[in-house]
């Protein structure tokens, strides 16, 4: 194939199976990525919701919904740059080895091409939607969308890095709605908190392919916990609510808050300690487990948040 042809090939119009691939590989089959990026940019403007009196009911649903479409992006865009540097892992592991790059759906070059597509539109968008405060809030994890696919090459420790990107939204919904200062005392509990809550489930996630890592020689913290896993990751579930506690409490958030922190935690840990990590299927169920516990906590900001407006009888 020539310069022309390959030109050709790369800027014309997309097939249905490399449609079906772009699905695939931005996981719009499966939203987990999904929930875990916009859950916790809606605990944050349930808490500016509450914590400042001028802000409407309306207001807060509505930023809440802007961010539906953009997490939906950033989401899909990470699997998509995640696939493309992984393509070759992906075609030695087992439960991967049928996602579209490997199984050649859609070529190396196109995904690019598709990627960059993401990219353009995700910066148009952003730069429309989003106030100044929170795209600048969120600048310093952007190259952790890049070096993050990497990781699994040079360190045990992924899921740090996928937490710190994933769960930015902590910062950026407040400060989408706030016009004073983000309050970085009672958010960064809340942010620590929800990165080894990133820690906990992308753990146990990763064992799943814990054979296939020790045969290709990749890194993991299924590797590094080892037999040691649920213990870690209960120790490391626990400091999730314990922060998330604190940090909601320096809100001056109440007992209906708690009670969802306590609801989230029963239903973390009970879940951690019906898996077996040598079981696969464990693994998955506790790991699609994860959404509820956000929303679980979600909730709690909600009802506490309307609970404080009707007794201080602040307009909703």
């Amino acid at each position: 194939m020539n310069l022309v042809e390959k030109r050709t090939a790369l800027f014309a119009l997309p097939t249905r199976q490399e449609v079906q691939a772009c699905w695939e590989l931005c996981r719009l089959h499966n939203n987990i990525g999904f929930w875990v990026v916009w859950l916790p940019t809606a605990w944050s403007i349930a808490m500016v919701y509450h914590a400042q009196p001028e802000i409407r009911a309306t207001d807060a649903l509505l930023r809440a919904l802007v961010y539906v479409p953009l997490c939906f992006g950033i989401k899909s865009l990470i699997m998509t740059i995640d696939d493309i540097l992984d393509h070759d892992i992906d075609a030695l592991v087992m439960r991967t080895r049928e996602r579209a790059l490997p199984r050649g759906a859609i070529s190396l070059a196109r995904a690019w091409m598709f990627f960059g597509i993401q990219v353009l539109l995700g910066v148009y968008l952003a730069s429309r939607t989003l106030s100044k405060a929170a795209l600048y809030v969120s600048m310093p994890v952007w190259p952790l969308y890049v070096i993050y696919p990497t990781c699994k090459r040079w360190t045990n420790l992924a899921p740090i890095p996928l937490g710190l990107m994933f769960k930015i939204g902590i910062f950026m919904g407040w400060s989408d709605l706030s016009i004073s200062p983000i309050p970085f005392k009672i958010l960064t509990p809340i942010y620590i908190g929800a990165c080894l809550w990133t820690v906990t489930y992308e753990t146990i996630y990763q064992h799943q392919d814990h054979a296939d890592d020790i045969r290709i020689g990749l890194r993991s913290p299924a590797r590094l916990c080892g037999k040691h896993t649920i213990k870690i990751c209960t120790g490391t579930g626990i400091g999730f609510l314990g922060l998330l506690s604190y940090g909601g409490a320096l809100n001056g958030h109440g007992w209906a808050f708690q009670i969802g922190v306590l609801g989230a935690g029963i239903v973390l840990l009970s879940g951690l300690a019906k898996t077996n990590i040598d079981s696969p299927e464990t693994c998955k169920a506790m790991f699609l487990g994860t959404p509820l516990v956000g929303q679980i906590v979600l909730a709690g900001f909600v009802v506490d948040a309307v609970l404080h407006r009707g007794m201080e009888g602040i307009p909703f």
